[in-house]
């Protein structure tokens, strides 16, 4: 697991646009989704352009939601946790592939699993917290060692490396080997040696201190009334998820993440790496961090979840952009709707390219039904594919399936100097096809084609 705005200096300096945007969406998700509030801060050019908060923080208290309130940020805490490992290896007093029994002892087959597998979910420990709600026993304090005796001395899951499963309790056994290697307690050393670099005046140290949080957290059973989340007991979160603070601050390390002010460049390098296993497959997640191209995007995020907060954080690095959503209810969608909505509006232009093609494409496709193509649309080389015979099968073939009823873009590519384009073709009587695409610089197609969908 783990409907009134108040903008701040960073909201003045917005455009227009983006302002209406971001306030638009997230007050559209709230209402949605019934979550009760949500700060957000927006990084654009490598610095915050906008920071606001939606919302009710307290429903008791019928408390606004202010861009000054801090939240729990849940698991978005792990890539702090990586942070500080990588920083004691540049420091030259542990190495990413020393055994975490070096450590830590006593840990089942302690003298085999690496720091990194802990840090990239490959270690085969056990989760201690599957769950999207807070079961009993966690309600009360709990050392380090305990969860290691109840999760990390028990059988792997799996051979360590041969398998990516999420695991809270490898960012236990992290923060364990941070104290151990620094010789200082793990949130004193995050703080001294990340959170203050960077200026995060506001964070604090959530597992600690339960109310360090300044936003009612909730939770909701079904579709029933919020009600107050209940609090972890202390020490759950550690090296998993421990940090509360405001989104701005939040939007600060990105920023610092974008301009690699805090690491140095090596180990950026091992934080947003994608991590393989034994047999090569990749599993979209590097050090605290997923990692993965988003059409043609590279993004590197996480989201959060603790007992009544949920959040997301997502860094764009090639666009030097970030996006912060901080919400108070668990086990909700609000956080990623909002980043969503967010991401969308920031990329406006490439999205409204992208439409105007899937208008294009699903014009030939009708064309192709008909058995005629418009030539000025293709290179020279698409339309020699188009001969009469061609254009006869395809019109033979694709006119009995009737007019679309959906034409939807699934993913875009670049190959061979080209954007390619893949849709997914509906129709009436329910069945689908494949079209895809590839387009020249200049805006001509190079090729058209449609298949079935396997």
């Amino acid at each position: 697991m783990l409907c009134c705005a108040f903008p701040t200096l960073g909201a003045q300096t917005a455009d227009a646009r983006l302002t209406t945007g971001v306030d638009s969406i997230a007050r559209a998700v709230l209402a949605s989704t019934g979550v009760p509030s949500a700060s957000v801060a927006v990084v654009q050019h490598g610095r915050v352009v906008y920071v606001n908060a939606y919302g009710t923080a307290s429903l008791d208290a019928h408390t606004p939601a202010t861009a000054d309130m801090r939240y729990a940020i849940g698991s978005i805490s792990k890539q702090f946790t990586a942070s500080a490992v990588l920083l004691l290896q540049q420091d030259g007093r542990l190495r990413l592939d020393d055994a975490v029994g070096k450590y830590v002892p006593g840990l089942s087959r302690g003298n085999e699993v690496t720091i990194r597998q802990l840090l990239t979910h490959t270690s085969g420990y056990q989760d201690f917290w599957p769950q999207d709600y807070l079961m009993t026993p966690m309600r009360k304090d709990v050392t380090a060692a305990e969860i290691v005796k109840g999760w990390a001395k028990q059988p792997l899951d799996f051979e360590p490396g041969t398998r990516h499963q999420y695991s809270n309790t490898g960012y236990t056994v992290a923060a364990m080997v941070v104290e151990k290697a620094s010789g200082m307690p793990f949130f004193d050393f995050v703080q001294r040696r990340l959170l203050d670099k960077v200026g995060m005046t506001t964070a604090r140290n959530f597992d600690a201190n339960s109310h360090a949080v300044d936003a009612t957290g909730y939770i909701r059973y079904g579709l029933g009334p919020l009600r107050a989340a209940p609090d972890a007991g202390k020490g759950w979160m550690y090296g998993a998820g421990m940090l509360a603070m405001t989104a701005r601050d939040l939007a600060k390390w990105d920023v610092a993440m974008l301009q690699r002010r805090v690491l140095a460049p090596a180990s950026y390098r091992e934080l947003m790496g994608e991590t393989r296993l034994k047999n090569g497959a990749a599993t979209s997640y590097a050090l605290g961090l997923d990692v993965r191209m988003r059409g043609d995007r590279f993004v590197v995020s996480h989201n959060g979840e603790v007992s009544g907060f949920t959040a997301d954080n997502r860094v764009f690095p090639d666009d030097s952009v970030a996006i912060v959503v901080l919400t108070n209810q668990d086990a909700a969608p609000a956080s990623g709707a909002i980043a969503d909505g967010i991401a969308q509006l920031l990329f406006a232009t490439e999205d409204a390219r992208s439409a105007s093609r899937t208008t294009q494409a699903r014009a030939i496709f009708v064309g192709l039904q008909a058995g005629s193509v418009d030539r000025s649309r293709f290179t020279p080389n698409a339309n020699d594919y188009f001969s009469a015979q061609a254009l006869g099968d395809f019109a033979s073939s694709l006119a009995p399936l009737g007019a679309p009823t959906g034409f939807d873009e699934l993913s875009s590519w670049q190959r061979g100097g080209m954007t390619g384009r893949s849709y997914r073709v509906t129709f009436a009587n329910g069945k689908a096809v494949r079209a895809w695409t590839y387009e020249t610089p200049d805006g001509k197609l190079e090729q058209y084609q449609v298949a079935p969908i396997g």
